[in-house]
């Protein structure tokens, strides 16, 4: 083959780019009549160069975005940036280039590698939030939220690095140390601004429910995220000190078994109860140490640390039994669930249980197995009456927890309840004296959305000088930041250290400041999705016609890692906007979709972990699409395996391109194997051989293929079916079949089922044989249901469910003819026997049961 006929991606690809772009070939239509569908990717950090594991999250976007084009809907498939954050400030900080022309450089980066790939987003709705046209409305947002009650100020806990004289993002300590300076994190206690996200947690858990087209392990990972409960709240007074311990327990039953109390390290008493007193050096020593772990058990990512905790040499008094409870902090409570204090029931808990092993703590049963199991324990001896129940010998011995329901024992009046039954009396009685109340809990904590760094949207708020605040007036927005501030990594906020920032007057002329904390990011990523609507609009966030036609978002596509702060806090932005009447849906994202990771082998850990940079494992997006080419490289992704799994990258880069460029380098020799007729539809149905009747058969089952896979997200298996397609073709050319209008119908319709996942080479083949419009442009194709159908199929015969033959029948068979061809052909086997069943699967399994 001559080189100016080889299949030359570097000559096609930057070609079709160029015409898309000139034809603004993927601009959402205005209006249009066709039904909408709007496919929304999660949208990136611009972190600077893609690597091919983002590829397949934004082919799986393009296969699917063009589809539904070709399918006849008006498709809106727009990209843009969550550009503010921590990165960009400590590339600023390293590079001594300010965080918005470092997050502009990226940007660029990104969106020319995006276009190297033939991605099909609008570009012309393209946002940036760190852009002042978008977070001016970031800013109006919060402010009607602070309208209704939704944004407060109040004191909260954080990480504070004392070297860079700053608060840290759980994802900056390491260790329990700054990642930037190595010095230990700090607890401390700040004024922080919280949107109320509880008051919408029942909303949340129970809408869950009609989110049908949710993957089950999402809406999993959320209920346990917002942790409904249902349970008693109650106190327990300080000993010889004004002050209360409020704790909320599911097992009110166990109260009369408690034996300690146990606080969060960071607990707003600790400090109280400690302060001056001999063991305040160790506890402030034991609440650093801590810090690593209790961060990495509210993300999830240590579920079982090891128990830990220290006495604080003061008391509190259970109201239930008039008994003095020590009180000690553990490294396993969490200030953000519930009160932040545990009251400790060894004998019922597994945690507690281990706690007090280890520390040897009192351990009392007040739940026996059985009503005739009686205990009296203290220090974990028990002693069991006369039974022969080797259960309640066991239990007796209490080498570990009893958590199953029983009967109550050790309880005084309670005494001989049934556990369940407990939990309702016990309930009552302290409500009638005033002990405590039933309530339900969540785990859910109030959104503590306050930055103490520069780059993020700054919060409309200025403090009078009577220290009450103002929200700054919607007519003076947005509240710019300022370019005069210093980038050192230390002296705390740079906001805070910028003067013309912070003076300002207040509404009634007075001098005032503003607020310095800026917005976490996660606040500019749960609306974007509205703004893409209206991205123009300068006088209003999103225009109520374009969500009235846009929203929701039909098919939303990102990773598993999101599950819960982004898709919690996107969908409960969404309910305050529903109710205020901004927003006409309830819901933002009806379907969802999370695809996996590409992994690739790490020398240093000898592990399969994501694609990263930092991490030395990457293969380089320019590389690839410079080597293989766009759509080989597309293709590569997608092939990898289930678009909903991790897929692992062989280390040998050249083995996963190598399938995917050998079919796109035979798509591209086939299509010229024989004279394509443009009107090949004219005679498809005359003078067909058995060739032709089979290469029309897989042409149609193709076409059925292809589109339920891409409908299901099974990029690969639709990709597998496009590859034994063509093999089916190349099996057509060596029977010398002389039919082109057959060749022409396998050949166009291989092109546009090709299309979406390699758009460059099908529009370039396409335009060769005559055709004028992109593959973007042309219908779907239709299947044939006649000519799909088989003429006959292989069914498996079995014999007690072991394969002993197969049968060879028509595709409509019916149960009685299966039934005899099977039998005929077993007969030999079956030595006279007489089958006592015959269990038939048409068209799958015939199995014979002697």
């Amino acid at each position: 083959m001559t080189e100016e006929n080889r299949y030359q991606p570097s000559a096609i690809e930057p070609k079709w780019q160029q015409k898309w772009l000139s034809q603004n070939l993927f601009q959402t239509p205005e209006e249009s009549d066709k039904p909408k569908f709007y496919y929304l990717d999660m949208f990136p950090y611009p972190s600077g160069d893609l690597h091919v594991g983002h590829v397949r999250n934004y082919a799986i976007g393009d296969v699917v975005a063009r589809f539904h084009t070709m399918n006849g809907k008006a498709v809106l498939h727009p990209m843009g940036w969550d550009a503010f954050g921590l990165p960009a400030e400590n590339a600023a900080i390293k590079n001594q280039v300010h965080p918005a022309e470092w997050t502009d450089l990226c940007i660029a980066r990104m969106h020319e590698q995006l276009d190297k790939l033939g991605i099909s987003f609008d570009w012309s709705r393209e946002i940036a939030t760190c852009k002042p046209e978008y977070y001016r409305w970031t800013q109006w947002l919060f402010l009607q939220f602070f309208k209704k009650g939704l944004a407060e100020r109040r004191a909260a806990n954080v990480n504070w690095c004392p070297g860079c004289q700053t608060v840290l993002a759980n994802e900056q300590v390491k260790d329990g140390k700054c990642d930037r300076s190595g010095d230990v994190v700090e607890q401390k206690s700040l004024t922080q601004w919280f949107f109320k996200i509880t008051d919408y947690a029942q909303r949340l858990l129970d809408d869950l429910d009609t989110l049908e087209d949710w993957p089950e392990r999402v809406k999993t990972m959320q209920r346990h995220w917002i942790g409904r409960s249902e349970g008693v709240s109650f106190s327990f007074p300080l000993k010889d000190r004004d002050g209360e311990i409020e704790v909320f327990t599911t097992r009110v039953d166990t109260v009369f078994g408690v034996t300690y109390m146990t606080l969060a390290p960071d607990h707003a008493l600790v400090d109280a109860l400690t302060a001056g007193t001999e063991y305040s050096v160790a506890i402030r020593e034991f609440r650093t140490r801590a810090a690593a772990q209790i961060d990495a058990q509210r993300d999830g990512t240590l579920e079982d640390i090891p128990k830990e905790g220290i006495f604080l040499g003061a008391y509190c008094i259970n109201p239930m039994t008039g008994e003095d409870v020590p009180i000690w902090i553990g490294n396993y409570v969490l200030s953000d669930y519930g009160s932040g204090a545990v009251m400790a029931v060894p004998a019922h808990d597994e945690r507690d249980f281990e706690f007090a092993k280890k520390y040897d703590l009192p351990i009392k049963t007040v739940i026996a197995p059985s009503v005739e199991t009686r205990f009296i324990a203290s220090n974990g001896d028990h002693e069991n009456p006369a039974t022969s129940n080797d259960q309640t010998r066991k239990f007796a011995s209490l080498q570990q927890a009893y958590t199953d329901a029983g009967i109550l024992i050790n309880s005084r009046e309670f005494d001989s309840l049934n556990s369940i039954e407990a939990k309702t009396k016990i309930a009552e009685f302290m409500e009638a004296n005033g002990i405590g109340k039933r309530a339900v809990n969540f785990r859910l904590r109030d959104w503590c959305l306050s930055r103490q760094r520069y780059w993020g949207c700054p919060i409309p708020i200025i403090y009078r000088e009577d220290g009450s605040v103002e929200a700054v007036p919607e007519d003076q927005l947005p509240v710019l930041l300022p370019r005069d501030v210093q980038f050192t990594g230390a002296g705390g906020n740079p906001l805070a250290q910028s003067a013309s920032f912070q003076k300002v007057f207040d509404s009634e002329g007075k001098p005032a400041r503003r607020e310095t904390d800026t917005m976490d990011t996660f606040v500019d990523s749960s609306w974007y999705f509205l703004r893409f609507c209206s991205p123009h609009s300068e006088s209003t966030p999103f225009e109520s016609q374009d969500l009235a036609r846009w929203m929701a978002v039909d098919q939303y596509v990102g990773g598993i890692e999101h599950a819960t702060m982004h898709l919690i806090y996107a969908r409960f932005f969404t309910k305050v906007l529903f109710d205020l009447g901004l927003c006409p849906v309830n819901e933002p994202f009806p379907r969802l979709f999370t695809q996996g990771m590409v992994t690739m082998h790490v020398e240093k850990t000898g592990k399969a972990e994501k694609m990263s940079k930092s991490k030395g494992n990457v293969v380089a997006l320019d590389e690839a699409i410079n080597k293989y080419g766009a759509d080989a490289t597309r293709m590569a992704t997608l092939y990898l395996g289930p678009a909903d799994q991790d897929a692992e990258w062989d280390i040998d880069s050249d083995k996963v391109f190598a399938g995917p460029y050998r079919f796109l380098e035979r798509v591209y020799r086939l299509s010229q194997a024989r004279e394509f007729q443009q009107n090949w539809r004219e005679g498809i149905g005359e003078n067909l051989n058995d060739a032709d009747v089979k290469l029309r058969r897989k042409t149609h089952q193709t076409i059925q293929k292809v589109g339920g896979d891409i409908e299901r997200f099974s990029m690969n298996t639709a990709l597998a079916a496009l590859m034994e397609f063509i093999n089916e073709l190349q099996s057509w050319l060596a029977a010398k079949s002389e039919n082109d209008d057959v060749f022409s119908e396998a050949v166009e319709n291989l092109l546009l089922l090709l299309s979406p996942f390699a758009p460059h080479l099908s529009d370039e083949l396409l335009s060769g044989f005559g055709f004028e419009n992109s593959a973007y442009q042309m219908p779907w194709p239709q299947a044939d249901e006649e000519a799909a159908k088989e003429n006959q199929i292989s069914i498996p015969v079995q014999i007690n469910g072991k394969l002993k033959a197969r049968v060879t029948v028509a595709p409509d068979a019916d149960e009685s003819t299966l039934r005899a061809v099977a039998l005929a052909e077993i007969a030999d086997q079956l030595e006279g026997r007489e089958p006592r069943r015959v269990i038939i699967i048409p068209g799958r399994m015939i199995n014979v049961v002697i």
